[in-house]
């Protein structure tokens, strides 16, 4: 049987891990909750800790989400809303390892763009993590059909992709064990959750 991470893990290791790194940083998704009968992903590092995950307690259509550390550090609190027709999430920075229930100003926004004649599905993302500092602009980039999707920049330069883990033989592990790779100095938190909310707007968490 193929293992989602070629590393034997016996625990949740409790470390603090740096969340931006000066060189390119590849993880694993397994799109698969820790809790049982829970909805949500565990990822881990290349050395194959556990450094995120995500527990929905099976709420198919949840409305707010928690994405969290190893140990259970609420880092971002993730909330669906809706403005007239319009839907759209928002992300909560916390500090305090808690749910943001303070902080009325979101550190991200997710907007799913409409695409007709398209055949590529856009979300367009605004951060905000630094009030001194101005929002910066982002896309979340894939076409139907395929797991493959990316995060770049307002230039186009690639932040962040995501793709099937397929193993040193080249085999696929399936549909939710999936790759991610992030440049250097970005931060991977913020990353990990855009695309969880990805992952919400697709209906794959």
């Amino acid at each position: 049987m193929l293992k989602i991470h070629p590393q034997h893990v016996p625990y949740v290791p409790l470390v603090s891990v740096p969340f931006t790194t000066s060189t390119e940083e590849t993880f694993t998704i397994w799109m698969k909750s820790l809790i049982l009968s829970g909805k949500g992903c565990t990822v881990f590092d290349s050395n194959g800790r556990i450094v995120y995950r995500v527990d929905n307690y099976n709420r198919k259509y949840c409305d707010e989400v928690y994405l969290m550390d190893s140990t259970g550090k609420v880092l971002f609190t993730i909330r669906r809303k809706k403005f007239r027709l319009i839907k759209f999430w928002e992300g909560f920075r916390t500090f305090s390892g808690r749910v943001n229930d303070e902080d009325k100003n979101p550190g991200f926004e997710v907007r799913k763009s409409c695409r007709i004649l398209r055949c590529d599905s856009i979300c367009e993302v605004i951060v905000r993590l630094h009030g001194d500092q101005p929002c910066q602009h982002y896309r979340i980039e894939s076409c139907p059909g395929k797991s493959t999707f990316k995060i770049v920049d307002k230039l186009g330069r690639l932040i962040t992709e995501v793709k099937r883990k397929q193993s040193k033989s080249g085999v696929s592990l399936g549909q939710d064990v999936l790759t991610m790779v992030v440049e250097p100095h970005i931060d991977h938190s913020l990353v990990m959750g855009l695309v969880v909310v990805y992952s919400l707007i697709n209906g794959t968490m």
